[in-house]
C-alpha cells in the first residue's frame, strides 16, 4: 500500500521557502509511503537528498539524486527528481517501528563545508502505525513554493554579504603575496 502526497491533494498557502514538503506523514506497518518535496527552479540542477535526523545540519544521509531523474535506491528507500514539477518524491517501503522519526528533504548547494552554510531544507516526520489494513496519511501544512528567485533570501545574503568579501580578501592576499618584487630604488 503506497501513500502518495501531491500539492493537488494537500492544503496549500504561499510561503518564502525555497524547498517545501508536508510537515508530516504517516504509514502503516509493512506498508510503503512517498513524500514530495518541492523546490524554486534555481535548484532545478542540483543533487536532492533524504536524510534522518533531529536537526538538517547533523542528519545523516539516506539517499540521494544523482542530477538525472533516474531512480536512486539505498535499501527500502528511493528517491527520484522531477525538474520540469520543480520536484522530489521520496518512497520509503516495508515500513517498521523503527522508520519513524524525524526526516529532512534537502537539496545539496554547499561547496564550502563551515558553520554557516546550509542546504535548503524541509522537515518531514514520519509516523508508522501498526494498522495494516487501513490507508491512512497525515499532513499538518504544505506549502507551495513561489516561482521568482528572492533577493532576500537569507541563503543569498549569506553569499553574497560573507562569503563573496571573504573569498575576494583571501585572494586578493594570495596575490599580494605572489607579487613580483620591486627593484630597489636608485639602481
Amino acid at each position: 500500500m503506497t501513500v502518495f502526497l501531491s500539492p493537488s491533494l494537500t492544503p496549500t498557502h504561499t510561503c518564502c521557502l525555497s524547498l517545501t514538503g508536508p510537515d508530516s506523514v504517516t504509514g502503516t506497518m509493512g506498508g510503503s509511503l512517498r513524500v514530495w518535496c518541492q523546490y524554486e527552479s534555481t535548484y532545478k540542477g542540483y543533487n536532492k537528498y533524504w536524510c534522518r535526523g533531529q536537526y538538517d545540519t547533523s542528519c545523516e544521509s539516506i539517499v540521494e539524486t544523482k542530477g538525472e531523474e533516474n531512480v536512486e535506491r539505498n535499501g527500502c528507500v528511493s528517491i527520484r527528481d522531477y525538474p520540469e514539477a520543480l520536484a522530489f518524491t521520496v518512497t520509503m517501503q516495508n515500513l517498521n517501528e523503527d522508520d519513524a522519526g524525524s526526516y529532512w528533504c534537502k537539496i545539496q548547494t554547499v561547496w564550502i563545508l563551515d558553520s554557516w552554510s546550509r542546504d535548503p531544507s524541509a522537515l518531514v516526520r514520519v509516523y508508522v502505525s501498526p494498522g495494516k489494513s487501513s490507508l491512512h496519511f497525515e499532513v499538518t501544512r504544505f506549502h507551495r513554493v513561489p516561482r521568482r528567485f528572492r533577493l532576500s533570501s537569507p541563503h543569498f545574503l549569506l553569499v553574497v554579504l560573507l562569503k563573496l568579501p571573504l573569498l575576494l580578501s583571501m585572494l586578493g592576499a594570495v596575490f599580494w603575496v605572489n607579487r613580483p618584487p620591486r627593484a630597489p630604488a636608485g639602481r
